[in-house]
């Protein structure tokens, strides 16, 4: 019984072991596999949808997968890991936009990368905009999707609108100021339109045209579109197209003729990015294309990658393997993976999650979508995301890829040959360097010219450009049309005629044109011009003048004649001639710098004859009065005082000099000025033709007729006409004889008229500005320019004078003199003769100091001799002195020639002590007078101290002083004083 007992028990307890064991075991596992679990790197789940149809969409399929190998190839120890979910669009923005709901709602996708197209990647961005899932497309290149419109959007290429600037500088760089743009009619081509027109405006370039080509248009629409384009002047193209499209444009524009010469075709990067693309024969069609396509450096790694991706989709896709592509592209997509597998390890994206939205009830897909709770943090560490690429640098700023340059290229031959570069920093260069050439390299355009074309074409049709002339009543010095009695044949002469064909010989390019006279003289101007701007002439030449209002219809070159309009009136006699007109042809300050130097230059002359000369002799007021008699006399040179000294007759010899000057110039001066007074305007204000109500002419047809009602005239009192004879007849028979007060016109007219009647009428008032006369030419016409620039050369040169010549002749003195613009003469100025009085002034200054000083010299003892004598006078010694010099200066100088001479003629006849008669012939020389007999005396004293020793003379000098003033006063009391 015991031993059954054992053997049952025996079995449990071995069991109970072998399941303790187990349970530690599964334990043990369990363990293991959730360590294992947790050493897994985090899954971001990223969406990838591309055109999967296409040999190119599997293409980029391999390239991301590469670049996401690569990057944890060069990063093994990352935390995180990309999964790639690929989506078909087929090409399809619908299918795109579900392929991005399956993404997000199916697959969990925190990202999405592409889709490959505008159109589609349009609708995708909505969608990760509202799901809060950044979408990142390497090759949606349209403005209209941009960051600030979809927040979840990312641009890894570069923003069509960049392009614009470099497009506009192509263009500005051949000075070409109309152009068509022809794009694609999806929101490729729609997108950049705003930006190519701001750039184009900024380099004075005119979108003349803008058609819209759908991206499925056949050959006949292509075809319409070209002829379309070969109807108008303008022969500059800029294409914005993908390729497809833009090879089968160029193909058709090839076979109607539009790649040939005179022919411009730009084209955007939607050409020059994929030549990879473009067969053989698309690119025959396309010779002579400038492009564009954004600057990559095709570095090692590029050219590796480029090599293992080609050896890749050959084993993948063995039917792919000769499909081209583009290089740009596939760099760009290839940078693209790589920058969000960078992304997502900085941001250590967690597994996903999405936060259902509630509230509402759910109706479709879009609904049911919630919000990724990680895609802010993405989106934040891609547009921080910055590297070296293999298309370059990886650097986001807007939310868009920066490029450092774009590549300017000529389809030629086989391919395109790089032409420059531009750049934001410095434009148009040759090379990427700063010192590089500001332009192009040479370029073939299409039909192999290597010269630029003009960029437009004078007639598309090539018929002739008909011109429309004014046939006018009057002033047909201006355009004349005349008709042959004998064949009929019409004659088109005239100023603005000859002006025109001179200018059109010289264009650098023939223009074959037709006059047509039209009959606007009854009319205004306006209906002229009018021609042009309905199409029915190509131009109007003639005496049209530039206005706003006509500018906003058409377009004028530069004028050819004067500007502004003024009145002209009838002149009439100055019959209150001015009692005072002489003193008017000198200044005041002239007048009376002419006195002062008149006083100064017959004080000089006085000082330096007193002392040797009887003439300069007498009492104060002889002496007085022979100062300004003197220098007076010299004006009619009858001065017949003999001068004594060389120094006196220096200065007399100057003197007379400016006075030749001055009297010539005062007579020439006064001539002119009762000349110029002969006539006066009989009315000279605008006002005062208002006020009084007179009547007014102007031409017909002119736009001085709208000015004059403006300016406050009644439309009653004005009369319009039509020559320059009517001018005349209207202006002599006055405004109350049926005439007219004043004539108003434009400048030239009025200067035309004053030629022929410049002795009776005359020019006055304000000259209103106008433009002056121009040609004109419909809106935004490129002819516009040339023909401005052909007027500025003739201007400059003197073919211009020679043709003003031949029609309105020599300009006539008269004319001058009938401005009221000229305005009287105020007098010569003293500025004008400044130059003489400081001539004749340093003369006679510094002959002053050499007579002083050789007075002083040789008179110091009769100096001193008189200071001793007037030692014992009153009042300071400065003045005693000064009086002492005064006194003696004012004594004879005996030892002068003339005083000498006249003391022995005295001595030899005994006449000393002989009292004068009014018959002596002493007398009527001059030698009698209260002067003379003092002068008597003095030289009886001059011979006395001539034999007296030296220590005596003062003695004597003072006895014969005080003799002379004895024998003075003796004479006054007998004999009455003689003058001269």
């Amino acid at each position: 019984m015991a031993n059954c007992l054992v053997l049952v028990q025996s079995p449990s307890s071995f069991f109970f072991p072998f399941v303790l064991l187990s349970a530690a075991l599964v334990s043990y596992q369990v363990s293991m596999v959730a360590t294992a679990q947790n050493a897994l790197p985090a899954q971001a789940r990223v969406g990838v949808i591309l055109d999967l149809t296409t040999p190119v969409g599997r293409r980029r399929r391999t390239g991301i997968q590469m670049a996401v190998e690569d990057y944890y190839a060069a990063h093994p120890s990352s935390a995180t890991r990309v999964a790639l979910h690929f989506r078909d669009s087929a090409g399809d923005a619908l299918r795109a936009a579900s392929a991005a709901v399956d993404l997000i709602k199916d697959a969990q996708a925190q990202a999405i990368i592409g889709p490959p197209t505008s159109a589609e990647a349009e609708f995708v961005a909505r969608i990760g905009d509202h799901a809060r899932v950044p979408v990142i497309s390497y090759s949606a290149t349209s403005p209209t999707l941009t960051p600030v419109q979809t927040p979840f959007f990312v641009r890894t290429a570069a923003n069509d609108s960049f392009q614009t600037a470099p497009v506009a500088a192509v263009l500005g760089a051949f000075s070409w100021r109309a152009a068509v743009v022809v794009y694609e009619d999806t929101p490729y081509g729609t997108g950049i339109l705003p930006a190519l027109s701001d750039a184009l405006q900024g380099v004075g370039t005119k979108i003349m045209d803008r058609t819209a080509v759908p991206s499925d248009a056949d050959d006949a629409r292509l075809d319409a579109v070209l002829y379309h384009f070969m109807a108008m002047p303008t022969r500059v193209f800029v294409v914005h197209m993908l390729y497809p499209l833009a090879a089968r444009l160029f193909r058709r524009a090839k076979k109607a003729g539009m790649m040939s010469q005179e022919y411009v075709w730009v084209a955007t990067d939607g050409v020059g990015s994929f030549m990879d693309r473009l067969s053989p024969e698309d690119v025959d069609a396309m010779q002579g294309v400038v492009s564009l396509q954004p600057y990559v450096q095709l570095t090692d790694a590029a050219k590796n990658f480029s090599a293992r991706l080609m050896a890749r989709s050959r084993r993948e896709n063995p039917a792919d393997g000769g499909v081209a592509d583009s290089t740009l592209m596939r760099l760009w997509s290839y940078d693209t993976a790589w920058a969000i597998a960078a992304a997502v390890e900085t941001a250590r994206v967690p597994s996903p999650a999405f936060q259902t939205p509630g509230g509402t009830t759910a109706l479709t897909d879009l609904d049911r979508l919630g919000v990724s709770a990680t895609g802010t943090a993405l989106l934040k560490a891609v547009l921080a995301t910055t590297f070296e690429g293999i298309a370059g640098k990886f650097k986001m700023v807007d939310g868009q890829l920066q490029l450092p340059a774009y590549e300017v290229v000529n389809i030629i031959g086989r391919g395109a040959r790089t032409v420059g570069f531009w750049t934001p920093e410095f434009g148009i260069t040759q090379d990427l360097n700063p010192n590089s050439a500001k332009a192009l390299r040479q370029i073939l355009w299409p039909g192999e010219p290597w010269s630029a074309p003009k960029g437009w074409t004078v007639s598309p049709n090539g018929r002739m450009l008909l011109v429309a002339v004014p046939a006018k009543n009057g002033f047909k010095q201006f355009v004349d049309v005349s008709q042959n009695s004998t064949t009929g044949e019409e004659k088109i002469t005239g100023y603005c005629i000859d002006v025109f064909d001179e200018v059109m010989k010289n264009l650098p390019y023939p223009v074959s044109y037709r006059y047509v006279p039209q009959n606007v003289s009854l009319d205004s101007y306006d209906k002229l011009v009018d021609l042009v701007r309905d199409q029915k002439f190509d131009l109007v030449v003639g005496d049209v003048t530039v206005t706003a209002s006509r500018m906003a219809e058409v377009d004028f070159t530069m004028p050819f004649t004067e500007s502004g309009w003024s009145m002209v009136v009838a002149a009439q006699e100055d019959t209150g001639s001015n009692m005072w007109v002489f003193v008017r042809p000198l200044s005041t300050g002239l007048w009376l710098a002419s006195l002062g130097f008149f006083c100064f230059t017959g004080f000089v002359v006085w000082v330096i004859e007193h002392r040797i000369n009887p003439e300069f002799r007498g009492t104060p007021c002889q002496q007085f009065g022979l100062i300004f008699y003197f220098a007076f006399s010299t004006l009619t040179f009858s001065h017949r005082e003999k001068l004594q000294s060389n120094l006196s007759r220096f200065i007399v010899i100057m003197w007379v000099f400016v006075v030749l000057i001055l009297t010539s110039s005062y007579t020439a001066s006064l001539t002119s000025m009762l000349t110029v007074q002969k006539l006066l305007p009989t009315v000279t204000d605008v006002r005062e033709l208002r006020r009084n109500g007179h009547y007014i002419g102007y031409q017909e047809g002119s736009f001085i007729e709208s000015s004059l009602q403006k300016m406050g005239f009644d439309q009653s009192r004005m009369r319009k006409y039509n020559s320059s004879k009517g001018y005349a007849d209207a202006l002599s028979r006055g405004s109350a004889k049926g005439g007219v007060a004043a004539v108003f016109d434009e400048i030239p007219y009025l200067k035309l008229f004053l030629s022929e009647y410049c002795k009776d009428y005359m020019m006055v008032g304000p000259i209103y500005k106008t433009v002056g006369l121009s040609f004109v030419f419909p809106k935004d016409s490129p002819m516009t320019g040339d023909v401005s620039r052909g007027i500025l050369t003739l201007a400059e040169g003197e073919k211009m004078s020679k043709v003003e010549k031949a029609w309105f002749g020599e300009p006539d003195a008269c004319l001058q003199q009938s401005s009221a613009e000229v305005a009287p003469s105020s007098g010569l100025r003293f500025k004008s003769f400044g130059g003489i009085f400081l001539l004749t002034g340093l003369a006679s200054g510094l002959t002053l100091l050499v007579y002083l000083a050789t007075f002083a010299i040789r008179e110091r003892s009769g100096l001193r001799a008189a200071e001793a004598t007037a030692g014992s006078g009153s009042g300071s010694v400065p003045l005693w002195k000064l009086r002492a010099w005064l006194q003696h200066y004012d004594t004879r100088d005996l030892r002068s020639p003339t005083f000498r001479t006249r003391h022995d003629e005295f001595n030899a006849c005994d006449c000393a002590n002989r009292t004068p008669t009014w018959n002596d012939e002493s007398v009527r020389n001059g030698g009698m007078s209260p002067f003379s007999v003092r002068v008597n005396s003095e030289m009886n004293a001059a011979s006395s101290l001539e034999n007296t020793p030296a220590s005596e003379a003062g003695n004597s000098l003072e006895q014969g002083v005080e003799g002379a003033t004895t024998s003075a006063e003796m004479a006054t009391s007998t004999v009455p004083q003689l003058h001269r």
